[in-house]
């Protein structure tokens, strides 16, 4: 599979086209990089394509400042906040696949939302569950089911 310069995840905004999960093989890929730790290179792209502040990011990642200046300078995220990050990207993906494009998908995860008690989409997907809420509600805006 080709990469995209710009991220782990950046292509799959290109190359989602229905998949609701990752392919076996890129899923291979995926889960490895994410147990290794992800480059802050990686950190620094989803940033861009979130559109927030590192600190913000971190902020989503679970990381503090100074854990996050910690990270900088070792260069790498731990296992975890890796995960987290994959899953805010993942969710990224899905809503510029669902709102028809990036701007669209940015503007969305900052607002605040009804359906979750007027925290945003990016907010409420701090844990595994709540980002499967925010999948299901982008599916369904997807599918002209307004809830």
């Amino acid at each position: 599979m080709k990469r995209k310069e710009g991220g782990l995840y950046a292509h799959l905004v290109e190359e989602l086209e229905g998949a609701e999960v990752l392919r076996e093989p890129e899923a291979a890929y995926v889960v490895g990089r994410v147990r290794d730790g992800l480059a802050m290179a990686e950190f620094q792209a989803a940033r861009g394509l979130l559109g927030v502040t590192e600190e913000r990011l971190a902020g989503l990642l679970g990381m503090s400042r100074a854990t996050l200046h910690r990270r900088k300078k070792a260069g790498q995220l731990d296992r975890m906040e890796s995960d987290r990050l994959v899953r805010f990207m993942r969710l990224f993906a899905r809503a510029v696949e669902a709102l028809g494009g990036e701007e669209g998908a940015r503007s969305w995860l900052a607002a605040p939302a009804v359906a979750f008690q007027g925290e945003c989409p990016l907010d409420f997907a701090d844990t595994e569950v709540g980002a499967r809420e925010v999948e299901a509600l982008l599916m369904r805006l997807e599918h002209g089911v307004f809830t």
